[in-house]
C-alpha cells in the first residue's frame, strides 16, 4: 500500500510533524530543552500564568512539551528518543555535563561518520547529541 492507494485532492494533506513530550515537571524540562539545548519558545498555552504546553524551535526543528503530572519519569520501556545535532558534540556534552545532566554515553565516532553521545533529559528520556561529518556540517 502506498500513497496512490488513498484518495487525494491534489494537495498533500499533511505538511509537518513534531514530537510532543509529556513531563511531570514542565519548568524542569524547559530548563533542559530551552536553556541547555538552545530552544526558543514559539508558542505557550495558556499565554499567561503557568504554561501547560510549550512549543520550542531548536534550529529548524520543532518540539512540544506538555505538562502531565501523571507521567512517570524515565518510563520503561522507552519508546522514543530525541536526536539533536550540535556543531561540536564534545563541546555540547561538556556544556550539558557542567549543568549536571546525566551523560549516558560519551561522544564516540560512529561507523556512518557521525560523532554521537547519549544523555538523559530531566525525566530520564534518551537524548542523542549528534555531530554531522565535516562534509555535511550545516550552519
Amino acid at each position: 500500500m502506498d500513497k496512490s492507494d488513498f484518495p487525494s485532492e491534489g494537495d498533500d494533506v499533511f505538511d509537518e510533524a513534531f514530537p510532543i513530550l509529556s513531563t511531570p515537571d514542565l519548568a524542569r524540562a524547559l530548563g533542559f530543552y530551552r536553556d541547555l539545548l538552545d530552544g526558543a519558545i514559539t508558542y505557550r498555552f495558556p499565554a499567561e500564568g503557568e504554561p501547560q504546553y510549550v512549543s520550542l524551535s531548536i534550529g529548524s526543528s520543532q518540539l512540544g512539551l506538555g505538562a502531565n503530572p501523571d507521567t512517570p519519569p524515565g518510563a520503561l520501556p522507552q519508546r522514543f528518543s530525541v536526536w539533536v545535532y550540535a556543531n561540536d558534540c564534545d563541546a555540547a556534552v561538556q556544556r550539558l555535563r557542567a549543568a549536571g545532566v546525566t551523560i549516558v554515553a560519551e561522544p564516540a565516532d560512529q561507523p556512518w561518520g557521525e560523532r554521537v553521545a547519549t544523555v538523559a533529559d530531566p525525566d530520564g528520556n534518551t537524548v542523542l547529541i549528534g555531530q554531522r561529518p565535516a562534509a555535511q556540517t550545516t550552519g
